[in-house]
């Protein structure tokens, strides 16, 4: 019999060439197979004459064939198959690209369910490319149908047959990990119910259930694995750090910390003192001042006589970082080191000497500093900057070099508390909810295409006045299997420096481009050596440019308001007005509604919730970026009441069994859930 860690080449039905193709989407197991949720339904189940078909959204109709189909070739590799289908309201004029096997397969007089979009309005409709089968089957009509995620070489039909076989497969073995207790106490069905309606709901009713039964059973488990690993990193004990008069480093800064900063500061002294090991994450917007906190703790460390690292995921950010850091924290008898892979080999065999000797307190550098070569005397703090671009790995090999040290992870990115407590769990959480004085706010606009001319005007005058601006588009070439309208990167960049901008000097940037050769590209960037920079979202964490005073985006309805909010933030850095312009042609409400909320805030948090509110959690997740595992169907934008619900049942069942001896199967999921982030803690 086969259990749930069973191969997927082995479920009857599947095989090897199925199961090679199931792995590109990280299916292995049956349970990987079986917990490959959809990730949205078409309702199928309502029936419409020809004539009632809406013309806005896809629908279901049942037609007769009136006539055999006939198949065009319009050229090498295009073919059409055309089929007119009646019933008694009108005629429906079908068009299938490239599936010349329905010529034999749809028969005059014999009457098929469609599911598409229809075009035209009375009596004569068209569709192009619909679902069809033949009336009654109803395996892709006549029932809620699943969407799942899909990849190249694995349709949705491929995939809908393989999970019935796993459904199939695993019906007799599927453990019901959830307490009956908490079940009863919390109206929740049964598991083999819950991933069978899930899949394939009989009803929108069973579908709810089910969906409230796997959300709550997911947030369940996180809940109780996100407490044992809050336990295990109170139990490790490390000496606790002195006091240390502060008033000595705020007088050196050339500016007052705000209320904020100061706030934050206090919170991390005040773990690095409690004799555990400090895990907490600062975060707050560009520009809010969070490598000051940082600088704060290294002082605190350094005079404890402990030495501190801050890894940056970009040579030029660790640059920036020494830049700004070193001068200060020198003039205060700290002596700071910077080791990044383009650090001369002389040079990095010198650092590695003294930071292993303890001759050097403070080093700022990128992956170079968790190289197996580094040693330190002795790492008392490490501090990350933007955790979400570091793999859990490289973070944990940082905090490998030193015995326990204290962890400061800085992110640009605002993330609403309820989320940063399930993509951080096991980091507690300072917020810097202000901005220094003076700062200006970024004019927000959000213009039509038919701006561009106006643009590349305004473009001209913020370079005349000796100002620099950013182009951002979503994608890097129009071969990248997208429409026609996305923007791309080199296309664009040489139709300004061609048609639009001759005069001005472009250079462009982009994430399929050698490390070495982005850092280069911003570099001459930021030392005014080209007036526009033309990039993907590879600039969203970059080089602090204060001269940069415009960023224009691309097709803004394809970023998120959060990633947005973060591209804003290239701009406004320097003592001159700065504005950033959202172009779209997208003219649907959700777009029009996410526009105008970058262009009447500039608080990230509130971006964020908004974003959340929106759009769910998307890219906020991610085991290869935490360590933790993925939600893969709750929603924290929409399931914070369950949340609470599951956070609440994981304490009394803490709280009753803190070992979990009456509920094996549920302690046994949590250990494989938390293998990978337990393993960071180690």
């Amino acid at each position: 019999m086969a259990d749930l860690a069973t191969d997927v080449r082995y479920i009857k039905g599947i095989g090897e060439q199925r199961a090679k193709a199931l792995a590109k989407l990280d299916i292995r197991t049956l349970r990987d197979l079986i917990s490959w949720f959809p990730r949205r339904y078409e309702d199928r189940t309502v029936l419409r004459s020809i004539a009632e078909l809406p013309e806005d959204e896809p629908a279901c109709c049942a037609a007769m064939a009136a006539a055999a189909p006939t198949v065009t070739r319009v050229r090498k590799g295009m073919e059409l198959v055309k089929l007119r289908a009646v019933d008694e309201t009108g005629a429906l004029d079908v068009t299938f690209f490239n599936q010349t096997w329905l010529k034999n397969s749809l028969r005059p007089g014999e009457t098929y369910i469609f599911y598409g979009r229809a075009e035209g309005r009375g009596t004569h409709r068209k569709m192009t490319s619909p679902v069809v089968e033949p009336e009654g089957r109803r395996e892709v009509t006549g029932r809620i149908v699943p969407v799942y995620p899909l990849t190249a070489g694995v349709s949705q039909l491929v995939l809908r047959r393989s999970i019935r076989q796993g459904l199939d497969a695993c019906a007799a073995i599927l453990p019901d990990i959830l307490p009956d207790s908490v079940r009863r106490d919390h109206q929740l069905c049964h598991a083999g119910f819950a991933f069978e309606n899930i899949h394939f709901p009989t009803s929108p009713e069973a579908l709810d259930l089910a969906r409230r039964r796997l959300a709550f059973e997911e947030l369940f488990l996180f809940a109780i694995g996100l407490q044992r690993l809050r336990e295990r990193r109170v139990t490790v004990s490390v000496p606790p750090c002195a006091a240390v008069d502060m008033e000595i480093f705020c007088k050196a800064l050339p500016f007052t910390l705000t209320a904020a900063q100061r706030r934050c500061v206090d919170e991390a002294l005040a773990d690095m003192a409690s004799g555990a090991p400090m895990n907490r994450l600062c975060q707050g917007d560009v520009g809010s001042g969070k490598t000051m906190v940082a600088a704060a703790c290294v002082y605190y460390a350094v005079k404890n006589r402990r030495q501190a690292a801050l890894m940056a995921p970009t040579e030029i950010l660790a640059q920036q970082h020494y830049k700004g850091l070193s001068p200060l924290l020198e003039s205060l008898g700290v002596r700071c080191a910077l080791l990044t892979g383009s650090t001369p080999a002389r040079a990095k065999k010198s650092i590695s000497a003294q930071l292993a000797a303890g001759e050097i307190d403070f080093v700022i550098g990128t992956h170079a500093l968790i190289t197996g070569t580094v040693e330190y005397a002795d790492l008392g703090l490490v501090v990350t900057d933007e955790q979400h671009r570091f793999g859990v790995g490289q973070r944990a090999a940082l905090i490998a070099k030193g015995r326990h040290p204290h962890t400061l992870v800085m992110s640009a990115t605002p993330i609403p508390r309820t989320l940063a407590l399930i993509l951080y769990g096991d980091l507690d959480v300072s917020v810097i909810d202000q901005l220094p004085p003076g700062r200006r706010a970024v004019e927000t606009y959000a213009v039509p295409g038919s701006y561009h001319p106006r643009l590349y005007s305004f473009i001209r005058k913020q370079v005349s006045e000796g100002r620099q601006a950013y182009v951002v588009c979503p994608m890097v070439s129009e071969s990248d299997e997208a429409p026609d309208e996305r923007k791309a990167v080199t296309e664009y960049a040489q139709m300004l420096q061609t048609q639009a901008l001759p005069d001005l000097r472009i250079a462009f940037v982009h994430g399929k481009m050698k490390p070495k050769e982005k850092e280069a590209v911003m570099s001459a960037f930021a030392a005014h050596e080209s007036d526009v920079l033309v990039s993907t979202t590879v600039i969203e964490v970059g080089v602090d440019v204060p001269n940069a005073s415009l960023m224009i985006i691309e097709n803004a309805e394809r970023f998120g308001l959060s990633q947005l909010h973060q591209l804003r933030g290239r701009v406004g850095r320097g003592q001159h007005q700065s504005y950033c312009v959202l172009v779209s042609d997208n003219r649907s409400e959700e777009t029009r509604q996410r526009l105008k909320v970058m262009t009447k805030t500039a608080d990230g948090f509130r971006i964020a919730e908004e974003d959340l509110r929106l759009r769910g959690p998307g890219d906020f997740f991610g085991q290869r970026q935490h360590g933790l595992p993925g939600l893969r169907i709750a929603d924290i934008g929409c399931d914070a009441g369950l949340l609470k619900e599951a956070q609440t049942a994981a304490e009394e069942l803490l709280a009753a069994d803190p070992e979990l001896k009456t509920c094996p199967a549920a302690a046994e999921r949590i250990a494989e859930l938390f293998a990978q982030a337990a393993d960071t803690l180690n």
